[in-house]
């Protein structure tokens, strides 16, 4: 990790929310509502409260070892091989992370604006710009995030007051027609998505400054009510426009920015949307880019890890460009098989580290007990 570079608890605050909310504001109201219908709003909150648990668990860890990096107290936890045995699927995990986020990119160019432009040539032009903002550094992200989490979510708010004339209460209701399971399951895709992606942040929390620390915990938990709240009033707001189309349609917000007149002065800024949204897109995969470089490169031991940004992102665009070309695939994939890799590769390290450093504290508080104990025996005997 380069020592130079540090932000403050809000910076990091602000890009912790641009990861949580950047792709998926676009993609998850869709596939909620069409496996959880009126339910889909409960399926979030689900998601959401596991969510929570993570960043908990994340936070606990950055205080039990906070002049640590993740590699440093991953190795002081499970030892050096056992850390190294987990890193290696959660590296390769995170190239493919990058990469798919791109490939979402580039199904919502074809399916909304750039419909004759091919998709390589969407991805290069993303992962050019992507490698370039990685290149410049946490520090600078920190300070775009700024600009961009305002431009991002002003227009996802605009759109949801602009189509308010549209609301239809009624549609909210029934709740949950087919029982609960349909809203477990979609509980499932939201939280392999966004939310048990929290994990990998574990990587930026020690490039807090120091003397912000003692506020990183309040304020990443805002960044994460903030992302559910906003998420809660996409889906809402979705359901009460479109009705039970509100799973039929990819892209639900896009789809409720078509919808948007305004006595013919406001009209058709689905362009204005979609690009907001892509600014989405592209802030999180600049993050998750930065995340693996910085996690290889201290993997592997670099003192540059600059170095890594072209052939990571070259990989990682060879990916986006050879796998999932069809958009069903990539679907069935989000929906399904992305929560387990998820489970499997990112959050079962994070809970076996925070599992075993609890262990070992108390381990040694009851050392340090029964220590104090034999002490105080020692002394009375002494007295006697």
């Amino acid at each position: 990790m380069n020592s130079k570079e540090y932000i403050s608890s809000i910076q990091l605050s602000m890009l912790f929310l641009f990861f949580i909310t950047g792709s998926s504001i676009v993609i998850i109201p869709s596939p909620l509502t069409n496996v959880a219908g009126n339910g889909a709003w409960i399926a979030l909150l689900l998601s959401f409260g596991m969510g929570m648990c993570l960043l908990a668990c994340l936070l606990y860890l950055n205080r039990s070892y906070p002049a640590m990096t993740f590699v440093e107290y991953s190795r002081a936890a499970l030892g050096k091989g056992l850390a190294l045995l987990l890193l290696m699927p959660m590296i390769i995990l995170m190239f493919w992370h990058v990469a798919g986020i791109v490939i979402e990119i580039g199904f919502f160019f074809k399916s909304t604006m750039l419909k004759k432009t091919p998709t390589y040539a969407v991805n290069a032009m993303f992962f050019v710009t992507i490698a370039l903002t990685v290149r410049a550094g946490i520090e600078v992200m920190a300070r775009m995030a700024a600009l961009l989490l305002i431009f991002m979510f002003g227009f996802v708010v605009l759109v949801l007051v602009l189509v308010g004339n549209l609301y239809h209460t009624e549609y909210l209701f029934p709740v949950m027609p087919d029982g609960i399971m349909p809203v477990l399951h979609a509980a499932y895709i939201a939280y392999g998505f966004p939310y048990s992606e929290i994990v990998v942040f574990a990587i930026l929390l020690p490039f807090v400054r120091n003397t912000d620390r003692s506020r990183v915990g309040k304020q990443m938990f805002a960044a994460l009510a903030i992302n559910g709240i906003v998420f809660l009033m996409s889906i809402c707001g979705s359901i009460m426009v479109l009705g039970p189309l509100a799973g039929d349609l990819k892209y639900s917000l896009f789809q409720l920015a078509r919808l948007i007149f305004l006595q013919e002065i406001i009209e058709r800024i689905e362009s204005v949307i979609g690009f907001s949204l892509i600014v989405g897109f592209y802030f999180k995969t600049a993050i998750m880019l930065l995340i693996v470089i910085k996690v290889l490169a201290e993997t592997l031991e670099l003192r540059n890890d600059k170095i890594l940004t072209y052939p990571v992102a070259g990989i990682c665009f060879l990916l986006s460009v050879t796998t999932y070309t069809q958009e069903t695939k990539m679907e069935e994939l989000v929906n399904t098989t992305w929560p387990l890799l998820d489970n499997l590769f990112y959050v079962a390290p994070i809970v076996l580290i925070a599992f075993v450093t609890w262990i070992r504290r108390i381990t040694a508080r009851s050392g340090d007990k029964s220590e104090d104990q034999s002490f105080r025996i020692d002394n009375r005997k002494n007295i006697e």
